[in-house]
């Protein structure tokens, strides 16, 4: 706008008297662009939500993102992050951006799969010996899941990652029977924790993520689940004294935008929004599988210990997995989901 004013001042100066209102006229026609530009920005300004907190790494890392793509698409596009679960739990999110009042969140797998649940097939229980595992099968398979949420109304970006999952409780887990004798929080009504659960004997306690907090400081529960990371981020770690060394599975995550938003874009936008969202979901995988040892050593040192889980036990959950995998199988995914992830699975060990 500066160097507009400037260019029509020196215009006047050359042109005399008789051109001040054709420069008035082009100043004016100049300010209704621009509000008409600010007009536009302020439309595609992305409203999304998510669980993680102000500070953690997914918040440091999505925060930049949305900083790199409002300064390479100009500010045509930017991104209003809602944090710590301040819009809700993930199946309020959803409900909220079905209705208009949100424009996409960034999920973990629960909030992903009530809009394709079979994107859980690659979070079952004991499937994978490492997360470079998990990688290698999750990057095969994730073109198929965009394509998914598409059909579904929602773009999927990116994969991010949330890193081991393990139980910590304030009573020693080493068997299924210590499962079984605590109270366990399970998330809202997740289908297949629940299903995990039922096979194992295990009573859960369902509640929204905004609410373990109180309820493990009350007694309500006295266990739960989580990663390294979301257990020390979402203060957990200062309600609990013991944690499993078994990894049960590895967290799955990503932020969806609803298709008309997305789609308002120019494909020039496109072009940068994804690149830049790729970029910064690479490096959200890299930190967060950083920051989860480094989680897991700092509530070490804050007095949590770890229970080695017995190589029996190990085996029982392996066999009560198995189980569910076939109880899931046509209903959260297809046995051609599962095929594949055990294909795939096989491709790795290979190597």
């Amino acid at each position: 706008m500066n160097t507009y004013m400037r260019n029509r001042q020196s215009s006047v100066r050359s042109h005399g008297s008789s051109s001040i209102v054709k420069g008035f006229l082009g100043l004016l026609a100049g300010l209704m662009i621009f509000a008409g530009s600010t007009k536009t920005a302020n439309a595609d300004t992305w409203r999304i939500a998510t669980l993680a907190p102000d500070g953690s790494s997914w918040m440091k890392i999505l925060s930049k993102g949305a900083l790199d793509v409002e300064e390479k698409t100009g500010g045509r596009v930017k991104l209003k992050y809602f944090t710590g679960g301040s819009q809700g739990d993930e199946s309020v999110v959803l409900r909220k951006m079905k209705t208009g009042g949100l424009d996409g969140g960034a999920f973990t797998s629960i909030g992903l799969s009530q809009i394709v649940p079979s994107i859980r097939v690659l979070e079952l229980p004991m499937i994978f010996a490492s997360d470079k595992e998990m990688d290698y099968v999750r990057r095969k398979m994730w073109g198929t899941f965009m394509k998914r949420f598409k059909k579904k109304g929602f773009h999927l970006l990116a994969p991010g990652n949330v890193g081991p999952i393990h139980f910590y409780s304030n009573t020693p887990i080493k068997t299924a029977s210590d499962l079984k004798k605590a109270k366990v929080w399970l998330w809202g009504e997740d289908a297949l924790v629940k299903a995990m659960f039922k096979r194992l004997g295990v009573n859960g306690v369902p509640m929204g993520v905004p609410n373990v907090l109180p309820a493990l400081n009350t007694g309500r529960i006295n266990a739960c689940y989580g990663s390294p990371l979301a257990i020390n981020a979402l203060q957990w770690h200062t309600k609990v004294k013991y944690a499993t060394s078994m990894t049960t599975s590895y967290g799955v995550s990503s932020t969806v935008i609803r298709n008309e938003v997305w789609n308002k874009m120019s494909d020039e936008d496109k072009k940068i929004a994804k690149k830049s969202f790729s970029a910064h979901a690479k490096k959200l995988r890299s930190t967060v599988r950083k920051d989860n040892k480094r989680a897991h050593k700092a509530i070490v040192r804050a007095g949590i210990k770890v229970i080695e889980t017995s190589p029996a036990t190990v085996a029982e959950f392996d066999k009560v997995a198995q189980a569910v995998w076939k109880d899931m199988t046509g209903k959260l995914f297809s046995q051609k989901d599962l095929d594949r992830v055990l294909k795939y699975r096989a491709e790795f060990r290979a190597k």
